[in-house]
């Protein structure tokens, strides 16, 4: 039995297009490509390809009668164009990261803006360009990348949740405080339940000296897990200090 969700490859849809009026019209097939999954039994999920035939985009939920009924699978597509452009991706990106980890920021950044050639989404290799430019500290670079970032949902995704945990502490421990408070309050408009959130963005306010902010965030974390040990020693620290100031 199949565990979803389920990569099936790519499939085409083709849209029948009417060109000029009248006599003089006609008609032609518009076909456009897209990387299919199965989220479950009845549900499927399209994403467009985009030049360089990678999946990129909006993602679309559907029926099954309705995927069936309008989407051709293209199996030789699938084999000679998209897997290998993914695995491309992937490799630019895994020797982006090695990079980073070994301190070569030039090298990482080479190797994420490749990655970024093929797939100009791509969560990944955006956190990882990112996380180049707030330690080299380009806050002209790392609004662009941030920016990117914000419009992307996916990236505060369950299957993100490490990289856009680290990304903001990225940009915390690197002081673009303001850039980090953005980017929370974005994160908990998507995730709004996460106390570790929270806490993360009161340590900003804390390196921002706004107290009162500091010990709201702790507080609203402290709501959602009132064992959240860190979060009452960090609150009663900040209640000990205000009263002191």
């Amino acid at each position: 039995m199949s565990e979803y969700p389920e990569v099936l490859g790519v499939y085409s849809l083709k849209i029948d297009a009417e060109l000029g009026a009248g006599r003089t019209s006609s008609s032609h097939d518009n076909v456009t490509y897209w990387y299919a999954r199965q989220l479950s039994k009845h549900e499927f999920e399209v994403q467009p390809l985009n030049a360089q035939h990678v999946p990129s985009g909006v993602r679309s939920q559907m029926q099954e009668v309705d995927f069936l009924s309008q989407y051709r699978p293209e199996m030789d597509y699938y084999r000679l164009h998209t897997v290998p452009a993914l695995e491309t991706l992937l490799k630019k990106i895994r020797m982006g990261e090695q990079a980073f980890f070994n301190g070569d920021l030039d090298e990482a950044e080479r190797q994420f803006i490749k990655a970024l050639m093929i797939d100009d989404k791509s969560v990944d290799a955006n956190y990882g360009l990112g996380a180049v430019y707030s330690e080299q500290k380009d806050f002209d670079k790392l609004k662009k990348v941030l920016d990117t970032l914000l419009s992307l949902e996916e990236a505060f995704s369950e299957k993100h949740r490490f990289k856009f945990n680290q990304f903001g502490i990225s940009l915390r421990k690197n002081g673009h405080y303001d850039e980090s408070i953005r980017y929370y309050n974005k994160a908990l408009e998507i995730v709004e339940s996460d106390e570790h959130l929270y806490f993360n963005l009161a340590r900003v306010f804390f390196e921002k000296k706004h107290i009162r902010q500091c010990i709201s965030s702790l507080e609203t974390a402290l709501s959602f897990n009132p064992e959240f040990t860190e979060a009452k020693q960090f609150l009663s620290y900040c209640k000990k200090w205000q009263e002191d100031a």
